[in-house]
């Protein structure tokens, strides 16, 4: 089941929501252009960014992430 793009889909988007409002409480209201771009990470990603987002102090340092 964990394997289904179904199952996959749905964890991609609560990891996005929690992402969100994390970047949202850090950094204020971002740019639509960097929110669509960790819309798109895949899940995998999207727990990365969470753990690396800890460690951001600017939204350059979440531009930088995602090049």
């Amino acid at each position: 089941m964990k394997e289904s793009v179904i199952y996959q889909d749905i964890v991609q988007k609560e990891a996005f929501k929690l992402i969100s409002r994390q970047l949202k409480r850090r950094f204020g209201d971002i740019d639509a252009s960097l929110v669509e771009q960790v819309r798109n990470l895949s899940a995998e990603q999207l727990e990365e960014l969470g753990e690396d987002l800890l460690d951001f102090s600017e939204v350059a340092d979440l531009v930088a992430w995602l090049e």
